[in-house]
C-alpha cells in the first residue's frame, strides 16, 4: 500500500531469538524511509532461543505490540491484516535463521497469491557473515530487499546470486544497524579489558577453559586493571546458538582476583567504560572498532573458519593472549575497516539512505508489487525445499500440515507452564546431560 505523508508506517518484525529481534527492530527504525512515523509489531516465533523478558528488555527496542507466534500463527496473522483484521502492513522485516527465512516466503507467497498489494518484505543477516554463505543466501532470495551489513559482503551476496542465475536487485549494501555510542575517548580509571563471550564459539571444554584460564591470567598480571567477562544469557537462558558450556558453568572451577567479573546487559553500554576489546569472532568487534576502542581478534586456537575470525584478515586486530599481556595494542586497517560497513563511505548517518529510497519506491508502485519469487521451488530444489518447510509444519506448497500447532488464541496458564517446563528441560538436557553422555563415549 502506498504510504501517506500523514500514515504512520506500519511494519511488523518476526524474529527467532534476542539477537535477530534486536537486529530486526532495529533496522525496521533504519529502514523505513525519511522521518515517518512507524508503528512497529513485534513477533516472536516460539522454539528453544524464543528471548526471556530479561533478554527482551536487554535488548532495550520498544515495540507497539509483541507477542510469540508459531510459523503457522504468523502466516494466518499475516493473512487477515489487511483482509478485516486490521490494517495491512507496509513492511515486513524477517529477522530469522535463513531456513525459516525460506519457509516464511513460501507460505506467506501462498497467503498473498490473491493480494493485489502485499508488504515489502526485507530480510538480512544479524552480524558477521563467515560460514554457510551460498546455503544462507539462497535461503533468503526471494524477499524484495536481502541487506548486506558491508560493501564486501554486497559483493559476495551478488557473485553468489549471480552464479546460480538468480536476480541480484534485492542485495542492499547498508550497515549494522546497532552501530552507534560515544567514540572512545581515553583510558578509563581503571582501565578496563573485556572479553566479548560466544556462545558456541569455540565449542569444546578444552578451548572454552583455555579462553577462560587466560582471561583470569590477564586479570592476575595486570591487578590495576578491571577484566570483565561479557556474556550474552544467564544460566537456563538461549541465544541464536546453543551453549552447552556456559562459561558461569566453567568459572566455578577457576579462583579468578576480585578485578575480574561476569557482566551481562547491553553491548552497547559495556562498550561505554571498555579500553580494550578482547575476541575470538563476536560480532561485538564491529561494534568496538566503529567507537575506536582497541579491539583484539584472538589468535590463541588459530585462525580457523570453523572459529569465524577468518573473517578479521586484514583487519590489524589479530593477536594473541601472550601478546597482550605483554601490552600489546592493535591498530586497524582504515581500508578493511571502511569495507565491513564500520566507518562508511560519507558516515554511518547514510548508510541506510539506499534502503530507503528502495522500499519508499516499492511503496510507491501503482500496481502494487509482484508475487515472491525464492529461487528455491519445488523444481529447482525438490529434495531440499520440503523439509525446509517442513520444519516449520509447512507443506511444499507452503500451506500449513496436517496437525500444524497453530492456536487460534493465547495459550492459557497450564499450558504456558508446560511450555516452560518443556525448555527448561531441553536447556537441561543441553548444558548438563548431552556433555555427560559425549564424555563417556569418550572412555
Amino acid at each position: 500500500m502506498p504510504a501517506s505523508a500523514t500514515k504512520a508506517l506500519r511494519v511488523a518484525v518476526l524474529a527467532d531469538s534476542d539477537t535477530r529481534w534486536k537486529w530486526g527492530a532495529l533496522t525496521a527504525t533504519r529502514v523505513c524511509p525519511g522521518d515517518t512515523e512507524i508503528h512497529l509489531d513485534g513477533y516472536l516465533l516460539r522454539g528453544r532461543a524464543t528471548p526471556t523478558a530479561r533478554q527482551l528488555r536487554e535488548v532495550g527496542v520498544d515495540a507497539d505490540s509483541l507477542r510469540e507466534v508459531t510459523a503457522v500463527e504468523f502466516l494466518r496473522a499475516m493473512e487477515g491484516a489487511g483482509e478485516g483484521d486490521g490494517e495491512p502492513y507496509d513492511v515486513l522485516v524477517l529477522a530469522l535463521v535463513g531456513g525459516g527465512v525460506q519457509a516464511m516466503l513460501h507460505g506467506l507467497g501462498r497467503v498473498w497469491r490473491d493480494r493485489a498489494e502485499r508488504p515489502v518484505v526485507v530480510t538480512g543477516y544479524v552480524g558477521v557473515v563467515y560460514e554457510k554463505l551460498a546455503d544462507g543466501l539462497l535461503l533468503r532470495h526471494g524477499a524484495d530487499l536481502v541487506l548486506a551489513n558491508s560493501r564486501q559482503d554486497a559483493e559476495r551476496f551478488r557473485a553468489v546470486y549471480e552464479g546460480v542465475g538468480a536476480d541480484t536487485a534485492a542485495v542492499t549494501e547498508v550497515a549494522l544497524p546497532f552501530l552507534g555510542g560515544a567514540a572512545h575517548g581515553g583510558e578509563h580509571d581503571p582501565y578496563t579489558v573485556v572479553f566479548a563471550a560466544q556462545p558456541s564459539v569455540p565449542d569444546s571444554r578444552k578451548d572454552r577453559t583455555y579462553l577462560l584460564e587466560r582471561l583470569i591470567r590477564h586479570a592476575r598480571l595486570h591487578p590495576e586493571r578491571e577484566v570483565l567477562l561479557k556474556l550474552r544469557s544467564r544460566p537456563g537462558e538461549h541465544t541464536t546458538h546453543i551453549e552447552e558450556l556456559p562459561y558461569q558453568k566453567l568459572v566455578q572451577r577457576a579462583d579468578p582476583p576480585p578485578t575480574f567479573r561476569l557482566v551481562y546487559g547491553h553491548m552497547g553500554e559495556v562498550l561505554d567504560r571498555t579500553d580494550l576489546l578482547v575476541t575470538v569472532s563476536s560480532t561485538a568487534a564491529l561494534e568496538s572498532l566503529h567507537r575506536r576502542i582497541p579491539t583484539v581478534v584472538l589468535t590463541d586456537l588459530g585462525v580457523r573458519e570453523a572459529l569465524g575470525n577468518h573473517h578479521f584478515v586484514g583487519s590489524g586486530c589479530l593477536a594473541s593472549w601472550d601478546q597482550l599481556d605483554a601490552g600489546h595494542r592493535p591498530a586497524p586497517d582504515a581500508e578493511w575497516v571502511a569495507r565491513q560497513g564500520v566507518a562508511a563511505d560519507g558516515g554511518y548517518e547514510t548508510a541506510f539512505d539506499e534502503a530507503r529510497k528502495r522500499i519508499a519506491a516499492l511503496l510507491s508502485r501503482p500496481a502494487g508489487l509482484p508475487p515472491l519469487a525464492p529461487y528455491y521451488t519445488p523444481v529447482t530444489a525438490p529434495g531440499y525445499l520440503p523439509g525446509i518447510l517442513a520444519r516449520h509444519h509447512l507443506a511444499p506448497d507452503g500451506a500449513p500440515l496436517p496437525g500444524a500447532p497453530a492456536a487460534d488464541r493465547a495459550p492459557g496458564p497450564v499450558r504456558q507452564v508446560v511450555r516452560r517446563a518443556a525448555r527448561g528441560a531441553y536447556r537441561h538436557g543441553v548444558q548438563r546431560v548431552a556433555p555427560v553422555i559425549r564424555r563417556m563415549g569418550e572412555l
